[in-house]
């Protein structure tokens, strides 16, 4: 195992493999094909294939075909390993040695009893699916979770037709607008307790190094703002993708937070993505 370890560190040592290691790991539960690797992190095919080969060679990611693609996926498992063996090894088992990782990754999610929840969905645009995201949580469980949204690069006004479909769910619309993410990096901002993307290009970019460590996901999911066609079919897109964020959130907020450890929540919120059905209309 320790020859394994070293050869991980070592790989991860370059600051392209760990770029595109780092990617697949914001994309969990996903598998990505190159194509989309490469243009997210402006990497030449030729570079990418020698460092995708390295990757898998260390056991860092792995790799399924499905037709003609390849897609490639992070192996979480590979990094928990990493960590194990450092604090074992260097740290000797200590916690008072590395409190920092023992915390995180060792005891229960923190205690909330005195504060709800804070909870953050990004997406590109701000216009739709973190919008979506964000009037769901609130009206669902607005009593247990303070809610956000925000974009890398949102737009200056909100989806026509996301907000018609919110009216025609009865949501309060009046307090919904575009928002960068940068706001919630701000010294004085909330700090977060979950964090989810809810579109790949979002994804895809480099994250803020959130405070707090917060639990994170990717429920990524098609952009209906890109939808084409009629408006009919426009709107269906939208509401398409209005009832599988509400699929998902309905899951999330059955989950047992108080009683679950932090490896048991993440796995938890990963699994929402993977499980929960992706179309309601």
């Amino acid at each position: 195992m320790e020859k394994l370890i070293l050869t991980r560190l070592n790989v991860l040592g370059h600051p392209g493999r760990m770029a595109v290691f780092r990617l697949l790991m914001r994309r969990l539960p996903d598998a990505v094909p190159a194509g989309e690797i490469g243009q997210a992190l402006a990497i030449k095919p030729s570079t990418l294939s020698v460092y995708l080969s390295a990757l898998c060679g260390a056991g860092l990611i792995g790799q399924r075909r499905e037709g003609t693609s390849i897609l490639y996926s992070a192996r979480a498992q590979a990094g928990g390993e990493i960590v194990d063996f450092l604090f074992n090894d260097c740290c000797r088992g200590r916690p008072e040695t590395c409190a920092p990782v023992s915390r995180v990754f060792r005891e229960g999610f923190p205690d909330m009893s005195d504060r709800k929840y804070n909870v953050l969905f990004i997406c590109t645009g701000n216009s739709a699916r973190s919008i979506f995201a964000e009037t769901i949580l609130r009206d669902q469980a607005g009593e247990r979770f303070d809610v956000y949204s925000a974009g890398t690069r949102p737009y200056s006004q909100l989806d026509p037709f996301a907000l018609e479909v919110l009216k025609a769910k009865g949501h309060d619309i009046s307090g919904l607008r575009a928002k960068n993410v940068s706001e919630f990096c701000a010294p004085d901002a909330p700090q977060m307790d979950f964090v989810f993307t809810v579109c790949d290009q979002a994804a895809n970019e480099e994250c803020p190094a959130w405070e707090g460590q917060p639990v994170s996901a990717h429920w990524g999911m098609p952009d209906p703002v890109k939808a084409e066609g009629t408006d009919a079919q426009k709107s269906l897109a939208f509401q398409q993708a209005y009832g599988a964020l509400r699929n998902r959130i309905l899951s999330f907020t059955a989950l047992p937070l108080d009683s679950l450890d932090r490896i048991s929540l993440q796995k938890a919120v990963d699994d929402i993505a993977r499980e929960t059905p992706e179309v309601t209309t």
